[in-house]
């Protein structure tokens, strides 16, 4: 990605929001046509989740799919750039806010939807924690750049994947909420396979790690894109977990997430192979 598209991502931001969603949304269905390749993806990734679906259907919300994506890209012109004031008058926090108060070991479940960032920007500005989250390096040291300064512009601490999780660990037990996206295909090496929309799926167990050796709660945090903005819920902490059984939290994490998609299916990550690693016997669909 050039220093260009950023610039102009940047100064798109200034434009009135239903105006920039507007061109996010003429991107998107540019996306949906010319970027063939990502949109088998998205359609592979429907066909598995939702064969109930007719084709027509499935190719619908795969087009609402990359509008979502391309207008929450563009919305970071303005959610890394704009006034404190704007920030707050878009990104509505909601839902149960008493689980983010006090300093108990807190991880914050926050799957894969468009919203994500809107989402810890929203915590680190506007919840008097100190927040931290996981971080991998993009390809584009350009892109890296500018996505680490967007991330850390609200303060909060990022770790990268090659620092392992003992300073995780101790963040987490010194009252620092971490916000995890655990719901990726990250590779089978640290994965396990559990179901997801009934097919293995290679996932982390993270949450499952993290919330057992710190004694954490686990809060879900589900980041939707709205025409006012950014509404971002934050739910009752979830009961019995972690349970003496990592591979039982996973599939749990991926059965309760498919609840999750189901109230905003065209804001999840189906652009993500989720399921390119599979177990043996099983053939990768992509």
């Amino acid at each position: 990605m050039s220093r260009w598209i950023l610039r102009m991502i940047e100064w798109l931001g200034h434009l009135p929001l239903s105006w920039l969603r507007a061109v996010g949304a003429l991107l998107g269905l540019a996306l949906f046509i010319l970027v063939g390749s990502r949109r088998r993806v998205v359609l592979t990734n429907l066909e598995i989740c939702f064969p109930d679906q007719t084709p027509a259907e499935r190719r619908r919300l795969a087009l609402r799919t990359f509008v979502a994506f391309a207008q929450a890209w563009l919305d970071r012109g303005w959610l890394w750039r704009a006034s404190p004031e704007v920030l707050r008058n878009r990104l509505l926090l909601k839902g149960a806010l008493d689980e983010l108060a006090g300093d108990a070991p807190t991880v914050l479940f926050a799957p894969h939807f468009v919203g994500l960032d809107a989402g810890w920007t929203a915590l680190t500005q506007q919840v008097p924690r100190s927040f931290t989250t996981i971080y991998t390096d993009q390809a584009n040291k350009v892109a890296d750049a500018w996505i680490l300064a967007g991330r850390q512009r609200m303060g909060g601490r990022l770790f990268g994947r090659i620092e392992g999780v003992k300073p995780i660990i101790a963040g987490l037990k010194s009252g620092a909420p971490l916000y995890l996206l655990p719901d990726m295909n990250f590779g089978p090496e640290e994965s396990v396979y559990v179901p997801f929309y009934g097919r293995p799926a290679a996932t982390v167990p993270s949450l499952s790690r993290f919330a057992r050796l710190s004694r954490a709660k686990v809060v879900p945090i589900l980041c939707k894109l709205v025409p006012q903005g950014y509404e971002i819920a934050v739910l009752p902490a979830w009961t019995d977990f972690p349970s003496a059984d990592m591979q039982a939290d996973t599939a749990r994490m991926n059965q309760t997430l498919q609840t999750y998609i189901s109230t905003m299916p065209d804001q999840y990550f189906w652009v993500h192979k989720r399921f390119k690693d599979q177990p043996e016997g099983w053939t990768p669909p992509y």
